[in-house]
């Protein structure tokens, strides 16, 4: 036990100063990485437009008028949310009209009782709430030494919890989709003790990396939209799952930059 916990030490100062120069870009792509689903979303829309138009009024019973309203409005909430969350503007606004935007098209599109977009969304929401602790954390660096601070921190141990727990559900979904073959079950293995790791704060910015990692084979080799052309409807939903998956790895990353929190094991352990 005690040479594992040796080469654990070992590789982890290895993969520090490897990482190092890239370290000042980590939260910049995270942030990216964490909004691009909504970005995606919005592109999608308005180059759709007829088409969300047509199906919001025929299949879900929206109202002339009321369909243009509300696309129209999560537009502009994703393309401001996103662009206030990458500049880290405002950026509990940002969450909360991104996270309204999460909810409302859930119910709206009829897809909130679907186990898989259920779970991926709440993976997604648990970006959000990396990024909404991102915030807090910076804002009670700013704030000037003797002035009260505790508000923010306290709230960020809590936020830091929910978005560890949130992530890790994207695994739910993969565990239940698809046949489990060989290599799948490697993944599925290697992907549940890294989810559970971070989930309770153990080693968790190298679990999470060890996540990003899988995530992004996984996302190159299954939701290859790019290769569909036969299938204009099939290469929508795969893209789709795509940009959400992008979504996630940037919360992964988020959670390297901030770290676990104070409810973590990794943290229990700073303090003995």
């Amino acid at each position: 036990m005690e040479q594992i916990k040796n080469v654990s030490e070992q590789t982890e100062d290895v993969l520090e100063k490897v990482g190092r120069p890239l370290k000042p870009l980590i939260p910049w792509v995270a942030r990216t990485l964490l909004v691009s689903t909504f970005i995606e979303d919005s592109v999608r829309i308005v180059m759709q437009w007829q088409n969300q138009l047509q199906f919001l009024q025929a299949y879900r019973g929206f109202p002339w008028g009321v369909s243009h309203l509300f696309l129209l409005v999560n537009v502009v909430t994703m393309v401001a949310g996103s662009a206030l969350a990458i500049n880290r503007r405002m950026t509990e606004y940002a969450v909360g009209g991104l996270f309204a935007v999460v909810v409302v098209q859930g119910f709206a599109y009829g897809l909130i009782f679907d186990f898989k977009f259920f779970v991926r969304n709440l993976s997604v929401v648990g970006g959000l709430l990396m990024l909404l602790a991102e915030g807090l954390l910076a804002r009670r660096r700013n704030v000037f030494a003797g002035l009260p601070s505790l508000s923010d921190e306290d709230r960020s141990k809590y936020v830091l919890l929910g978005g560890r727990v949130l992530l890790v559900l994207l695994f739910a979904s993969f565990v239940f989709s698809g046949e489990m073959t060989l290599a799948r079950m490697v993944v599925v293995a290697v992907g549940g003790l890294s989810c559970l790791m971070v989930a309770v704060g153990f080693k968790a910015k190298w679990s999470a990396i060890v996540l990003v990692a899988i995530l992004s084979v996984f996302n190159l080799v299954v939701n290859n939209w790019w290769s569909i052309d036969f299938n204009p409807t099939h290469r929508d939903f795969v893209k789709y799952d795509f940009f959400q998956t992008l979504s996630i790895m940037g919360g992964f990353l988020l959670l390297v930059n901030v770290g676990p929190g104070s409810f973590s094991v990794d943290q229990k352990k700073k303090n003995f």
